[in-house]
Order: structure tokens, then sequence, then C-alpha cells
């Protein structure tokens, strides 16, 4: 109940006060490239109940066509206005929405889609969704640089599940097992101090 209290508030706070840079960033969407403003995908959420996650569209309307489900820094499908809004990871604030509408939480494992759910365990399942998927976490914050690590693999779908999933797995058991508001707290505090601008590589 806190926690879900905690989330209603901050979320509902948050949407009013980016509200303007919401519609800023909606505007660069529109005139850097033709197609909605939003990218809807499923996503996996608690007890494995999918969910279309909201994002800023940050690539070309066919983008899911034309390649795997993770991006590179240097993908081509990634829009101008896009690798901006990557870069900074702007293009996650829509998940507000998302959590003020109770289909995922500030903090918790990230949400991710069916085809990567599929590789996990029964265990696994049973035991990371029993939480809401989250707008960060530690896996969030450990693998920032994720699109850096797979730019060179000829397989990027076969080396993120092979090589980052797993380890991300651990997080996310981790923070099912163990969550508090406080944790919760200090994941988001440490999360906005490295998405500042003096921060980012």
């Amino acid at each position: 109940m806190h926690k879900r209290l905690f989330d209603l508030v901050f979320s509902t706070v948050g949407l009013l006060a980016l509200s303007p840079f919401f519609l800023l960033i909606a505007l660069l969407i529109k005139i850097d490239s033709s197609g909605p403003i939003f990218f809807r995908q499923v996503r996996v959420g608690r007890y494995l109940f999918p969910f279309k996650i909201h994002k800023f569209r940050t690539m070309v309307v066919n983008a899911s066509d034309l390649g795997p489900s993770v991006t590179t820094d240097d993908d081509p499908r990634v829009t101008r206005v896009g690798k901006i809004l990557r870069k900074y990871k702007l293009d996650e604030l829509p998940q507000l929405i998302d959590v003020l509408l109770g289909d995922m939480s500030l903090v918790g494992p990230r949400p991710e889609v069916p085809k990567y759910v599929d590789t996990y365990s029964d265990a696994d399942k049973t035991t990371i969704f029993s939480v809401k998927p989250g707008i960060t976490d530690k896996a969030s914050i450990e693998f920032r640089n994720e699109n850096a690590l797979i730019a060179n693999a000829s397989d990027v779908d076969r080396v993120y599940i092979e090589k980052i999933l797993p380890i991300k797995l651990v997080y996310y058991r981790e923070y099912a097992e163990s969550h508090s508001l406080w944790l919760d707290i200090k994941i988001i505090l440490k999360t906005v101090w490295l998405i500042l601008p003096f921060n980012s590589n």
C-alpha cells in the first residue's frame, strides 16, 4: 500500500511538473520524423499480465520490422531527436503514465518483451513477476550503457539473452525478494544523479 501511494503521488506530481517539457519533446518528435509521438509495445507485467508500455518514439515507425528488439548506439533506425532522448533517458519519462495507471512502479524489474520472458525459468517468473515492473532499478543503473556493450555484436538478440539478461535476472530476483520503500528512494536518487548531463558518457 505504501509503495502504491508513493507511486501515485510522485507519478502525478511528475506528470504535472513535466507537462510543458512533454509538449516540447512531442513537438520535436513530430518535426523530426513522421509517425506517432509515443511508442507503444507489449511488455510483461506483474503476474505475467501483458500491458502496453508508453515511451517517446525514438525510432522510425516500422523499426520492429527492420531489426532486433534490442538497439545499439549506432542503430540506423534511431531518429535524430531519438538519439538525444535515448542519451539522457528522456524517452522513458512517459512511463510515469504507466505508473499512474498501475501497470508499473517507479522502481522494479524492467519490463521485458514476451520473447525474452519466455527464456526465464519458471522459478524466475514466479519470483520476478510477484512485483510490478519499474521505470528504473539496479539493472538499469548497472547497464546504463547497455547499447554500447552490444554495439559490435553480430547477433544482438543472442548476446542480450546469453550475456546480459542472466545478470539482469540476478538483480531482478534480488529486488523482488528484498524491496523496500527506502531502497526505492535510493535507486531513484542514484538514477537521477547518473542521468544528469555532466554524468553522461
